[in-house]
C-alpha cells in the first residue's frame, strides 16, 4: 500500500494504503495559527516503533512523524522528492541522489552510507524485517558514493516498481542502526518530529524539529500553521474518539462506524480514502482444514458475501474489485469480484461431504477422527461492524456443519498471533491495504513466519508465475500480469476480498492531507 488507512485511518489494517481524497469542509475563513498542539487519535497502540519491524498501520502512522523516506507520494499519487532530490532506474537498479543538509534528530548529518545500510539490512533475509519484499526485494543490496551523495540499489530479481518500493522505506539514522533497542519506544530518524514521551496504550508526545527543511517536493521550511507539538492519543472506542473531536479534545480522528454519520453532520473538515476492509483469509498450514481448497471454497459458498460486506462496513461498503487500493493504484482494478464463489449453502454441504467431512452425531462434521472446529479471528480496531460480521459468519458456517469459535483481537495480537505465526488460528478477517501490487507478494508467497510474512502459508503456482511475468516489466506495462496474479489468488480461494470501505479522517481546528494511507505530518496546519 503505499500505506494508508491501514491504520492511520482504519484500525488494524495491515500494511498501509495509498490514497488521499475526499471532501473538505469547515475551514472557511479560519486563519493559520503558530505554536499550537495537534492531537490525533489512534485506534490502537503502535507497539514496537522500529519502522523496519512492523506491518501495522497504527505504527506506520507514528513512524511517519519520526522518519522520512527517500521519496514521498503526493495527494494525487505522483512521486515527490524526500530525502532524495533525484532518482532514476529500471526493474533491477535504481540510483537516488540525496538532498544536501539533511540531519538526524541528534544533529548528525545523514550520509549515503547510512541510507545504503538501511536498505541492505531490510533486504537481507536473515534480519527477518517485515519490510522485506514490501519496500526492499529479498536479497537487494545498496552501495553508497559519499562524494556524489548517491545510493545505488541492486535487486537480484526484477521489481516492476523498484524506485517506488525502495523510495518508501523509512530511513533510520546511524545510532538506531547500531542499537535497534533505541527504536522500540524512541526514534533515531530524520523526520519532522522527535518522540519526547511514550506511554503505552495511552499517548505519545512528539516535538517538531525547527531545523527541518526537507519536506515533500519543494517544501518551504518557514510557513505558518505548523504545530509545535503532536499528541497521539490511543482510544480504542470509536464513539469515545468521536466525542473527543466534538468536545475540542482532539484535532483528528478516524471513524468508520455509525459515529461517522454524526461527525459528518457537523460539517467538519474531512479527508477520506477507499480501503480494503472485508478480506477473508484461511490458514493453509499443512494439517489445518484451510489447507484444502475444497474446504476453503465450501466455507466461502456458505457466506452471502454481499450481506456480509454491508454488515462489516456498517452499510457503507462497496464490493472489492481487486486487492490493491483503488484510485491511486498504478494499475486498473483486477476484476476479482467476478471470480468469488457464489452463495450456495447446499453446494457447500455437498463439497464438504465429498471432501470426507461428514456430519457427526451432534451435527459437527468429522474427518479422520477430527472435528471441523475453526478458530476465527477478527480485528477489534477496524470498526464496530467487524464483530457483527464475525457473528454472521459464525452462524453461516455452523449452518453447514462447522464448529466456530470467534475471537476479537487487537493489533498487538494480530502482529504476534497471526502475522508473527505465534498462535493458532484457522480463518480471519484481516484487511491488507496496499497501493502497489508488488507489495502483496511477500504476503502471498515465499517464507512463512518467523522467517517471512506469508502468514497464511499460501502456495499458488499461478500467482507466482504471473508475479514473475509482471515483475520483469517496468511500471504499468505489467498491469495485465499483476491482474492475472490477483485473479489466481481469488480463483484458489487463497483470499476472499469482498468489501471496500471509505475511511474518513475528520478534523477540527486543523487541516491536513492523506498520503500513502496516513496523515502526512508536513501537511498539518493549525487553525484559529
Amino acid at each position: 500500500m503505499r500505506r494508508v488507512p491501514a491504520l492511520a485511518a482504519a484500525g488494524v489494517l495491515l500494511v498501509g494504503l495509498a490514497g488521499c481524497g475526499g471532501d473538505s469542509a469547515g475551514t472557511g475563513g479560519q486563519r493559520l495559527v503558530n505554536g499550537k498542539t495537534f492531537t490525533m487519535v489512534l485506534s490502537a497502540d503502535p507497539g514496537n516503533l522500529d519502522p523496519h519491524f512492523t506491518s501495522l498501520a497504527s505504527t506506520q502512522q507514528v513512524d511517519r512523524f519520526l522518519y522520512d523516506s527517500l521519496l514521498n507520494v503526493g495527494p494525487d499519487g505522483t512521486l515527490l522528492a524526500g530525502l532524495a532530490e533525484k532518482w532514476q532506474g529500471d526493474t533491477s537498479t535504481v540510483t537516488y541522489t540525496l538532498r544536501k543538509g539533511v540531519t538526524c534528530a541528534d544533529g548528525s548529518p545523514l550520509t549515503a552510507g547510512q541510507v545504503a545500510a538501511n536498505i541492505t539490512f531490510v533486504g537481507d533475509p536473515k534480519n527477518a524485517s517485515s519490510r522485506i519484499g514490501v519496500y526492499v526485494p529479498a536479497g537487494a543490496t545498496a552501495t553508497a558514493d559519499e562524494a556524489a551523495g548517491t545510493v545505488t540499489v541492486t535487486s537480484p530479481t526484477p521489481a516492476a516498481f523498484l524506485d517506488r518500493m525502495v523510495g518508501g522505506l523509512h530511513i533510520v539514522c546511524d545510532r538506531g542502526l547500531k542499537d535497534r533497542k533505541l527504536l522500540r519506544q524512541g526514534s533515531v530518524g530524520t523526520g519532522m518530529f522527535t518522540l519526547t514521551e511514550a506511554v503505552a496504550d495511552d499517548h505519545y508526545t512528539l516535538t517538531r524539529r525547527k531545523e527541518y527543511a526537507w519536506g515533500p517536493g519543494d517544501w518551504p521550511a518557514t510557513q505558518d500553521g505548523l504545530p509545535d507539538t503532536v499528541i497521539l492519543k490511543i482510544v480504542t472506542n470509536e464513539s469515545t474518539a468521536a466525542n473527543l473531536l466534538g468536545s475540542d479534545q482532539a484535532n483528528a480522528v478516524t471513524v468508520i462506524g455509525p459515529d461517522s454519520q454524526r461527525l459528518r453532520a457537523m460539517r467538519l473538515f474531512e479527508r477520506s480514502v477507499v480501503a480494503a476492509l472485508g478480506e477473508l483469509w484461511f490458514h493453509q498450514k499443512p494439517g489445518l482444514p484451510g489447507a484444502d481448497e475444497t474446504v476453503r471454497r465450501a466455507l466461502t459458498q456458505a457466506l452471502d458475501l454481499k450481506q456480509l460486506g454491508q454488515v462489516v462496513s456498517s452499510g457503507a461498503g462497496k464490493p472489492m474489485t481487486g486487492l490493491v487500493a483503488p484510485g491511486l493504484s498504478p494499475c486498473p482494478p483486477a476484476g476479482t469480484d467476478a471470480l468469488l464463489p457464489a452463495h450456495d449453502p447446499a453446494a457447500a454441504k455437498a463439497a464438504l461431504d465429498a471432501a470426507g467431512w461428514l456430519p457427526g452425531g451432534d451435527g459437527v462434521r468429522v474427518k479422520d477422527g477430527r472435528r471441523l472446529a475453526l478458530g476465527f479471528y477478527y480485528p477489534t480496531n477496524a470498526g464496530s461492524g467487524m464483530q457483527a460480521g464475525a457473528e454472521l459468519l459464525q452462524r453461516a458456517w455452523q449452518g453447514v456443519g462447522a464448529q466456530v469459535t470467534i475471537r476479537g483481537v487487537a493489533n498487538a495480537e494480530i502482529s504476534q498471533v497471526i502475522v508473527g505465526g505465534q498462535g493458532s488460528w484457522d480463518a480471519a478477517f484481516l484487511p491488507l491495504n496496499v497501493g502497489l501490487p508488488s507489495e502483496l507478494v511477500p504476503f502471498f508467497s515465499g517464507a512463512t513466519p518467523p522467517n517471512g510474512v506469508n502468514f497464511a502459508h499460501v502456495e499458488n503456482p499461478g500467482y507466482a508465475a504471473a508475479v514473475g511475468a509482471a515483475s520483469a516489466v517496468a511500471g504499468t506495462g505489467g498491469c495485465a500480469s499483476w491482474a492475472e496474479a490477483e485473479q489466481a489468488l481469488v480463483r484458489g480461494v487463497d483470499i476472499v476480498p469482498f468489501v471496500y470501505s471509505t475511511v474518513p479522517v475528520f478534523g477540527k481546528g486543523a487541516s491536513f492531507e492523506l498520503s500513502t494511507g496516513s496523515v502526512a505530518p508536513s501537511s498539518i496546519r493549525m487553525l484559529g
